[in-house]
């Protein structure tokens, strides 16, 4: 269904019974680390694999009809992990972590359908995380380019700094960055400002 008439059906008939809400983000940012924090907090279940490898997540993981609470409102989400957006995926990063060659080719070559799959599915979404790591410089050609495709969809963006419980950290970096969009800082290890992420989104998918 075209995007203009779903929000249409959506303005007459008061919103929808549930949204898909997805993760997006470059790799090693802690968006699978986010993803299970919320499905399991809502659900009792991890969603996916965590490991410090980039790439981890190569496909789209789900878990849907997950009801979510802040502020006295439920919010039933389809939730959606997706693998890391970048420019290049690179064998040789996955054998810097020690993974032997022959893997780190199929690593490299699933990965690279990820960022595919994870692009194509942004049709399908109604509200997007992006998580960055507070620890890194936010204004680069892959997070623009993130935040570009969104906002060239017309899709609400959720901008989280994550990883604020390291030292170097610096959320007001991306803020200062990014001001356009509603904001959560976070640190999704140490489960650090959840609850105003939760927040954030039930006010976004008013």
């Amino acid at each position: 269904m075209f995007s203009w008439l779903k929000n249409l059906f959506s303005k007459l008939f008061g919103g929808k019974d549930q949204i898909a809400l997805g993760i997006y983000g470059p790799p090693n940012t802690g968006k699978t680390t986010l993803a299970n924090v919320i499905s399991e907090e809502f659900t009792g279940e991890e969603l996916g694999r965590v490991s410090e490898i980039p790439h981890e997540t190569r496909e789209v993981k789900r878990k849907e009809k997950v009801t979510l609470e802040a502020d006295s409102h439920e919010l039933t989400i389809n939730l959606l992990d997706m693998p890391g957006i970048t420019t290049k995926v690179d064998f040789e990063e996955f054998m810097d972590y020690g993974v032997e060659e022959k893997d780190a080719k199929v690593r490299s070559k699933e990965a690279t359908r990820g960022v595919v799959e994870a692009i194509n599915w942004l049709d399908n979404m109604d509200t997007v995380i992006v998580v960055l790591d507070s620890t890194k410089k936010p204004y680069n050609q892959v997070n623009v380019t993130i935040l570009g495709n969104l906002e060239a969809k017309d899709i609400p963006i959720i901008l989280v700094a994550n990883k604020i419980d390291l030292e170097e950290a610096n959320p007001e970096a991306i803020r200062e960055s990014f001001p356009q969009y509603p904001f959560a800082e976070i640190s999704a290890k140490e489960k650090e400002n959840i609850n105003e992420l939760y927040s954030e989104i039930i006010e976004t998918t008013k």
